[in-house]
C-alpha cells in the first residue's frame, strides 16, 4: 500500500473503493486532480473498478469532469461500460455524460459494452441514445463486435432496435456474418441468417466467404449450417483463386479438410487459380506436418506441379535456400510417390521430410497464423528461427493482415 503523501495513494484508494480513506487523503492534499497512470483521473479508476460511491463523491464533492479523457481518449463512461459496471454507467449517464464519446480508434462506450456481453448495460446505453450504427476506424460497428463475441441475445436486441444493422460492412468489406463465422459463433450465425438477408457466398475485399472463414479456423459446425441454411458453395474462390480446402490446408485444419474431401466430395488435388497450387503445396510450405499426412492419406498427388512447374518437393527445396534435403525415397522415379503403391506408414515420414523448417535464417519470409487469446487475435512474425514478436488487437485489422499474408504465395 502506498504511504500517506505518495501521489499514487489516491489512485490505489479509488481502485480499492476505500471511500473514507480517500476522503481523508484528498482533504489533506487539498486537490483531486493529480494525473495518474496513462493520464487516468480518479474518476477513471473508480469507474473501471465499479465503485459508484467513490464516483459520486468525486463528481459531487470535487466537481471532477466526467468528460475527462486519458491518453487513449477514454472517458470514465468507456471504463464503466467496458467492465460491465451498470451502476457506474447509469450514474454517469444521469449526470449527462456523452453517450457516444470516442476513444482512440473511434470506439464508443456501446462498442466496449458489447465486448462484455452485458445486456443490461447495452440497453441502458441504447435507451440514452447510443447509436449502434457508428463505426470505428476499421469500419466495425456494435453489431460486428457483438457478432465476434457470439451472444445471440445481444445480437437479437441490437437487430431489434436497429433492424438494418446487419447490412454493415467494415472497410475491407467484412460483414457481421464473416466475423461470427470466423470466430465459430454458431448461435450468432443462426441469428444473422435469420434476421439478415445476406447473399450466398457474400465476399469481402479479399474474396473470402463466411464458409471459407469458418473452415479456415476449423469451425465445421458453422460450415455445415452455412451449407444447409445459406446455400454456401464449397468450391467458391477467393481473389487469389483459392478454395476452402486451400485455406484449410494453409492453417492446418485437418478435420476441415476431411470434411471437405470425404463428405462434400472436394477434389483433394484441386488447384488454386492463381499459381495452380494444390492443398498439399500450401500445407508443405507452411510446415504443417499432420496436414500433409492427412492429405497424403486422402490420396493427394505429391508430384502435382504448380504454374511454374514446381512440385511440393521443389517448393521445400527452394524454401531451404537451395540446400538439398529431399531424401532418395522422394525422388521422381521412386514408387513411394504413387499413393496406390505407398504404405500408410510412409505418410508420416514423407510429411516430416516435406515440412522440415529452413536451416538458414528467413529474414524476409513471413509466416502468419491465428492465435486466439480470449477474444483477441494476433499474429506471429518469424524473422529468423527462434525469434518472434507478438501483437494482439481488439478489432479485425490483425485478422485481415493474417488473411492477406496467410494465403499469399511465398516465392
Amino acid at each position: 500500500m502506498a504511504a500517506p503523501g505518495d501521489p499514487r495513494r489516491p489512485y490505489r484508494l479509488a481502485q480499492e473503493g476505500r471511500l473514507c480513506a480517500l476522503r481523508e487523503e484528498l482533504r489533506g492534499a487539498g486537490r483531486a486532480s493529480c494525473p495518474g497512470p496513462a493520464g487516468d483521473t480518479l474518476l477513471h479508476c473508480a469507474a473501471r473498478h465499479g465503485h459508484r460511491d467513490v464516483l459520486a463523491y468525486l463528481v459531487e464533492s470535487w466537481d471532477m469532469d466526467i468528460e475527462a479523457a486519458n491518453r487513449d481518449y477514454k472517458r470514465p463512461l468507456h471504463e464503466a461500460a467496458s467492465m460491465g459496471h451498470r451502476d457506474c454507467v447509469r450514474y454517469l449517464l444521469g449526470r449527462g455524460a456523452a453517450v457516444d464519446c470516442l476513444k482512440k480508434a473511434d470506439w464508443t462506450p456501446l462498442m466496449m459494452a458489447c465486448t462484455r456481453r452485458n445486456l443490461e448495460v447495452i440497453q441502458d446505453l441504447v435507451e440514452h441514445g447510443a447509436n449502434p450504427l457508428l463505426k470505428n476506424k476499421d469500419g466495425w460497428n456494435s453489431v460486428h463486435v457483438a457478432s465476434r463475441e457470439g451472444d445471440p441475445v445481444i445480437l437479437q436486441y441490437l437487430l431489434t432496435v436497429c433492424p438494418d444493422a446487419w447490412k454493415t460492412e467494415s472497410k475491407i468489406g467484412r460483414t457481421p456474418l464473416h466475423t461470427a463465422a470466423m470466430h465459430g459463433c454458431l448461435e450468432a450465425v443462426k441469428v444473422l441468417l435469420q434476421r439478415g438477408q445476406y447473399q450466398p457466398d457474400c465476399r469481402d475485399s479479399c474474396g473470402s466467404t463466411p464458409f471459407m472463414d469458418a473452415l479456415q479456423c476449423g469451425h465445421i459446425d458453422v460450415a455445415r449450417l452455412l451449407l444447409e441454411k445459406h446455400q454456401a458453395s464449397a468450391s467458391a474462390q477467393d481473389s487469389l483463386g483459392a478454395q476452402a480446402i486451400h485455406r484449410a490446408a494453409l492453417t492446418g485444419q485437418n478435420e476441415a479438410i476431411r470434411f471437405l474431401v470425404c463428405e462434400l466430395g472436394t477434389d483433394v488435388d484441386v488447384r488454386a487459380a492463381s499459381g495452380h497450387l494444390t492443398a498439399l503445396h500450401y500445407a508443405a510450405k507452411e510446415g504443417h506436418v499432420s496436414t500433409v499426412q492427412v492429405l497424403l492419406a486422402l490420396g493427394a498427388d505429391i508430384n502435382c506441379k504448380d504454374a511454374r512447374n514446381r512440385s511440393e518437393r521443389e517448393h521445400v527445396r527452394y524454401r531451404d535456400r537451395g540446400r538439398e534435403r529431399i531424401p532418395s525415397g522422394l525422388r521422381a522415379d521412386s514408387s513411394g510417390l504413387d499413393p496406390s503403391n505407398r504404405d500408410p506408414s510412409q505418410h508420416q515420414e514423407l510429411a516430416a521430410e516435406l515440412t522440415k523448417p529452413p536451416r538458414s535464417p528467413c529474414l524476409f519470409t513471413f509466416f502468419f497464423h491465428r492465435l486466439f487469446l480470449g477474444r483477441d487475435i494476433g499474429f506471429t512474425l518469424v524473422l529468423e528461427p527462434g525469434r518472434r514478436c507478438f501483437q494482439p488487437a481488439y478489432t479485425d485489422i490483425w485478422e485481415e493482415i493474417m488473411k492477406m499474408f496467410l494465403y499469399s504465395v511465398h516465392c
